[in-house]
């Protein structure tokens, strides 16, 4: 009804405004710790004996808060979300409440739970590292693209106008692909692909501490790499199709922003810079329960010991908000996944 549209939209700026939580249109959830790839960008896969997942009654316990703030969307992300064996049983719930979710996915096994993927899941997004050699090496896992392709054509084939796009983290090992990984995605018959940075310095993604600087050369563009990868980049943004559509979800400047980006490293510009807003309209859950403003944070409480809306609204995680600057905060100054969301967009 319009009328709760305004108040939703009236609630999402007094939530910018005074850092106070009134309004959540977002919520990420990790309802599995453990994940089927062993990527070498990440280092999720290298705790999969300690398993962790959320359960129904996690979810259940969430709705509450989810209802109070007017959360319109839930992203499932991970670690493989497919993994946590109630996974649909969580979707179905949200379903339930009238709340969309999204799968992000390493798409390994999509095709096995594509029907109820199509009931439950409004839309999916996949990783893509490369071409069918590239992809599987980097993925660490044998016949990774294979799966990938059939799942999504298999879903396609059933619902072609089922959204699914694309995601790729753009890194040392694969930026000389890029174009190629723009023909694959094309050719599996993905919606859209995005393309970020690799992120080489922060605790994200089961980094007990930050990579070194070893570690992090396996991964980050050398600075004698930067005039190759600027001639990728002039030909990716120079050809009209790649963007026709929106087939590529950003703007031809935030793809030349990635070489900004690990020009950075070297002292060559500035890191970009990036108009976030996460902490104020999403939070990220952890399989665990953990809660964080959003994944590149400390933790602020767990939703086993506190509700979500008390943990949120705590005097620590609103003068968190309250005195976080951006443009001078390490971890959003090298931020790779920013979100910008005003009080009057309309989640897709």
């Amino acid at each position: 009804m319009p009328g709760q549209s305004l108040l939703h939209t009236y609630k999402r700026h007094r939530t910018l405004k005074t850092s106070i939580v009134s309004a959540l249109p977002i919520v990420i959830l990790m309802p599995h710790s453990a994940c089927n790839c062993r990527c070498v960008m990440c280092d999720i896969w290298k705790d999969n004996k300690n398993l962790k997942q959320l359960t129904e009654d996690d979810v259940f316990g969430l709705l509450g808060a989810m209802k109070k703030f007017g959360t319109q969307e839930v992203l499932m992300s991970g670690g493989e979300a497919l993994l946590n064996a109630n996974f649909f049983k969580l979707c179905q719930i949200l379903k339930q409440n009238n709340i969309k979710v999204t799968l992000l996915t390493t798409g390994l096994t999509i095709k096995k739970h594509a029907l109820q993927i199509l009931e439950f899941v409004s839309n999916v997004i996949v990783s893509i590292d490369g071409d069918e050699p590239l992809h599987d090496a980097i993925r660490n896992i044998p016949n990774a693209f294979s799966k990938l392709r059939d799942g999504v054509e298999c879903i396609k084939s059933i619902n072609p106008y089922y959204r699914i796009t694309a995601r790729t983290v753009i890194h040392r090992l694969n930026f000389r692909n890029w174009e190629a990984i723009i023909n694959a995605a094309r050719l599996m018959g993905i919606d859209q692909v995005s393309f970020l940075p690799a992120d080489v310095s922060s605790h994200a993604f089961n980094r007990q501490m930050a990579w070194e600087e070893p570690k992090q050369h396996e991964i980050l563009i050398s600075e004698r790499e930067l005039p190759e990868l600027q001639e990728v980049i002039t030909r990716i943004i120079s050809n009209s199709s790649n963007f026709t559509n929106r087939f590529i979800a950003e703007s031809r400047e935030k793809i030349q922003d990635i070489y900004n980006y690990y020009a950075a490293f070297y002292g060559l510009n500035p890191f970009p810079f990036k108009k976030c807003n996460a902490p104020w309209v999403s939070t990220v859950i952890e399989a665990d329960g953990n809660v964080r403003p959003c994944f590149f944070h400390d933790v602020i409480g767990n939703i086993r010991d506190s509700s979500l809306d008390v943990i949120l609204n705590s005097d620590n995680a609103v003068n968190f908000r309250k005195t976080l600057e951006m443009s001078k905060n390490d971890a959003c100054i090298k931020c790779v996944c920013s979100l910008n969301l005003s009080p009057f967009a309309k989640l897709a």
